[in-house]
């Protein structure tokens, strides 16, 4: 490992970059650990991150049900996503994401050393990141996560650890690319790594394994003795607006507000018009995007039958009905389960259950919103 990516803070810190992927940062920390001796060890994980590794990252039916039930079938499959991504490059270097700081943990815990999981939750991480985005930001990440695999940029690991400039830029493209997403995964846990590292006891010697994109940042806030963050604040997903809020309701009002309307003017053709509109509309949108996930025939009808129901309700969603009918009906095996966190391409969603019970779940989601909109826009435009 280059000395640039070993920062020494002070005599009883000292920061580790590493990256995620990288053989050489496993075989770094075994000597970082050897030739610093410290009483800490402090690794860029949260709980959640550490119990996914040391369980080989297994999910089970109680914890899929739950997220079909939480709503956050997008977010799982955001994440997995990314790690399919960064396993892509692992592969190559005979190393799965995170091996590293696994490591760590390991060697640490052998010689009895302190631990100290240092990051930020991520689920916490990817709702604020996905709060922040602006919507175009959002269709520019997804469809460059569904570009062809051809396309992928070839990243020489080597180089990278031995040119900080080289990730300066890589930091830099990702803000450009999405500010917002930018903001929370590369300066808020900036910010919140740093706070963490400066809780522990300054009289312990301390060794913090982090990711080597957040090296610089970290060492900036630790070297200036900057201010310390609010660390609840960092920790938290910022609650809506009344006027965010709200928004979901106004179509709801709208259609309900035209159906007293039209029964008010006692035109029970323009309520037949209404029913059908609002009805096919959001039935065919939800099937459609319950079909683009290959959901089983009985969840494409449920996503059909649902929709028109459920977007009257924003407390309901199309794709909680779909996914729940797709997980009954095509039940993921115990291999499934297990495999669904290692996969490494965007097909395998399609073809593992796990994978496709998400997918029909966000995908109906998505198509019975847009037909929600464009059932609203046909009223509108027929009034």
């Amino acid at each position: 490992m280059p000395d640039s990516m070993v920062v020494e803070i002070n005599h009883n810190l000292r920061l580790l970059g590493t990256a995620h992927i990288s053989t050489k940062s496993v075989e770094a920390v075994k000597q970082q650990i050897a030739e610093f001796n410290p009483d800490v060890v402090a690794v860029e994980l949260c709980k959640s991150r550490y119990d996914s590794l040391v369980s080989g990252r297994r999910l089970d039916k109680e914890g899929l049900l739950k997220v079909i039930k939480e709503g956050k079938a997008p977010l799982v499959l955001l994440q997995s996503l990314l790690a399919a991504e960064q396993r892509k490059l692992g592969l190559d270097e005979g190393q799965q994401p995170g091996a590293e700081l696994l490591e760590a943990v390991s060697i640490a815990q052998s010689l009895e050393l302190q631990v100290e999981l240092i990051d930020r939750d991520i689920q916490t991480t990817l709702r604020r990141a996905w709060k922040k985005m602006k919507f175009r930001e959002k269709f520019k990440i997804i469809f460059s996560m569904l570009g062809d695999d051809e396309d992928d940029l070839e990243v020489d690991l080597d180089e990278i650890l031995e040119n900080r400039d080289i990730l300066s830029d890589l930091m830099n493209e990702l803000k450009d690319f999405s500010p917002g997403a930018g903001e929370v995964l590369i300066d808020e846990r900036d910010a919140y790594l740093a706070q963490k590292i400066l809780a522990i006891d300054s009289d312990k010697r301390t060794l913090a394994v982090v990711g080597a994109g957040h090296l610089s940042g970290i060492e900036n806030i630790l070297s200036a003795n900057q201010p310390a963050d609010n660390l609840d604040e960092l920790a938290t997903v910022p609650k809506r607006s009344a006027l965010s809020k709200s928004v979901p309701w106004l179509i709801p009002l709208f259609v309900f507000g035209l159906f007293g309307y039209f029964l008010y003017q006692g035109s029970s053709v323009d309520l037949v018009e209404l029913f059908t509109v609002w009805t096919l509309a959001n039935a065919v949108l939800a099937a459609i995007g319950c079909i683009i996930a290959r959901g089983h025939i009985l969840a494409v009808l449920t996503a059909a039958l649902a929709s028109p129901i459920t977007s009257l309700n924003p407390t309901l969603a199309a794709g909680w009905f779909a996914g729940y009918v797709q997980l009954k009906v095509a039940e993921p095996t115990a291999e499934d389960l297990h495999q669904f966190l290692k996969l490494e391409s965007l097909g395998s969603f399609w073809s593992n259950k796990a994978g496709r019970v998400l997918l029909v779940t966000a995908l109906t989601n998505l198509g019975s919103m847009i037909g929600a909109w464009v059932a609203a826009a046909g009223l509108l435009g027929g009034i």
